[in-house]
């Protein structure tokens, strides 16, 4: 059985955005947004829902940089001062269990091996049976409805 770790985006990649304008977050696509409800801003740093109230950025964000034609990006949130999550092995959180999942297992030249989705709920599941194939180096979890980026899976 294949152990797995799931590992939210590191914030210094964003926090220097923080300080910039709307106008200078705009030339780049982003924008700064306030949580208004619960459980509808996750991010992809902290792998946990905003709170209403709290301040984020939402941005477009190149979560498979690779050299392949699954090149991809896309947009995600990133809550102002968050810290970086690095779930407990085997662990999923309940920013993913909320949620339908589609997970999507790539190969270490970033080809696409494998794809599922599944109710959050079940992903642990998931995840161990695609990294049953010895070809997944590693997967992407996605929120399947919007679409979105949720965060990457290793093998542990």
């Amino acid at each position: 059985m294949s152990s797995f770790q799931l590992v939210g985006l590191p914030y210094d990649s964003f926090s220097k955005l923080f300080g910039w304008s709307d106008d200078e977050l705009a030339e780049v696509n982003a924008r700064r947004v306030v949580a208004d409800a619960p459980l509808s801003y996750p991010c992809r740093v902290s792998l946990a829902d905003a709170e209403p109230g709290e301040r984020l950025l939402l941005l477009p964000y190149t979560h498979l940089g690779v050299q392949s034609p699954y090149r991809s990006s896309g947009p995600i949130f990133v809550r102002e001062g968050a810290i970086q999550r690095v779930e407990a092995v085997d662990h999923i959180p309940p920013y993913v269990t909320r949620r339908l999942i589609s997970a999507r297992a790539y190969d270490e030249s970033g080809m696409m091996v494998e794809a599922n989705v599944c109710e959050g709920f079940e992903a642990a599941a998931l995840i161990r049976q695609m990294f049953a194939n010895q070809k997944a180096s590693y997967l992407h979890l996605y929120n399947a409805k919007p679409g979105c980026f949720s965060c990457r899976v290793n093998r542990t």
